[in-house]
């Protein structure tokens, strides 16, 4: 077993992973590496006395999978409620295809290109699993009520088209059979899909994903993990990973970024954080079984 500072995380870790293209810090661009989607720039946020976010500055490219990890409350929800303009930095800047995302509020971040899942679902338990991937994907769909009242042929041909995305979205994590059903009805896995597919609808070019294996199976994390990376190939975009599955962190990400008490204190590739002696203490510890033979 593995028992982190409070035994926080309480995983074992996997080996074997390749190192990614850039070391993650902001700016740090080497030559022949495209610049980053995502810049975070020493973001503050406080609350009160209380401070979330202490200068945490990060980056994020084109195409990666980066992990946010760290203990409960390190401030990794706070960090992905800035980026979706749901919480405003007290300072610092965040940094989205080369224009700041500080004036962009929160309804205007699917339009930008942002989508996310929540830690805790954010569904709409009257409706439909297809119902609820339609919300998704409102951006796109004629709002005029006008026309809509009247059931305009454009607005039919438009909310045939919505469909037709929203059920390729639930093709894509695999639920399209139960579009139909009530999402309250149907198991707590299914729901985790419906909001990535609902993220996933309006083409995000960034997507954001909170704890999506909490809850999960094992069985359940492996079909994930395969999940995500198909979803970041298909769709091209680049995924920011809030998570406490430590495989999962590991298998998947590029690049990680930890966390704790609001400041940033490791970035690197999966085969740095694992031996970083800061992230040992705060979050991952050591194997007790290796800490034992140490100690003979």
């Amino acid at each position: 077993m593995v028992a982190g500072r409070g035994g926080r995380c309480g995983v074992t870790l996997t080996a074997g992973l390749e190192p990614a293209r850039w070391d993650g810090r902001p700016g740090a661009h080497p030559a022949g590496v495209a610049p980053a989607l995502l810049q975070v720039r020493d973001v503050s946020l406080a609350f009160g006395g209380v401070v979330a976010l202490d200068r945490v500055g990060f980056d994020v490219a084109p195409g990666a999978i980066c992990g946010l990890i760290g203990p409960n409350g390190a401030g990794k929800t706070s960090m992905v409620n800035c980026i979706t303009g749901a919480y405003r930095p007290d300072a610092g800047d965040i940094v989205f295809d080369g224009t700041s995302l500080l004036r962009t509020p929160a309804h205007g971040m699917v339009r930008r290109g942002i989508a996310r899942s929540f830690q805790n679902l954010q569904l709409f338990a009257s409706m439909s699993v297809l119902e609820n991937v339609l919300v998704g994907d409102h951006v796109r769909i004629d709002g005029a009520f006008l026309t809509a009242g009247i059931r305009a042929p454009r607005v039919r041909r438009n909310e045939a088209s919505a469909r037709d995305r929203a059920r390729e979205a639930l093709r894509t994590v695999g639920i399209e059979r139960l579009a139909d059903q009530p999402v309250a009805a149907v198991p707590y896995a299914a729901q985790k899909l419906t909001e990535m597919a609902r993220a996933l609808v309006s083409r995000p070019r960034l997507l954001l994903l909170d704890e999506p294996a909490g809850g999960l199976s094992r069985g359940e994390v492996d079909g994930l993990i395969a999940l995500i990376r198909r979803v970041r190939d298909e769709y091209a975009l680049a995924i920011l990973l809030i998570e406490h599955h430590m495989n999962l962190v590991m298998s998947l990400c590029d690049r990680i970024v930890v966390l704790d008490f609001g400041r940033a204190i490791a970035t690197g590739t999966p085969a740095e954080i694992r031996t970083d002696p800061a992230v040992i203490d705060a979050y991952l510890g050591i194997d007790e079984d290796e800490d034992d033979a140490r100690a003979h």
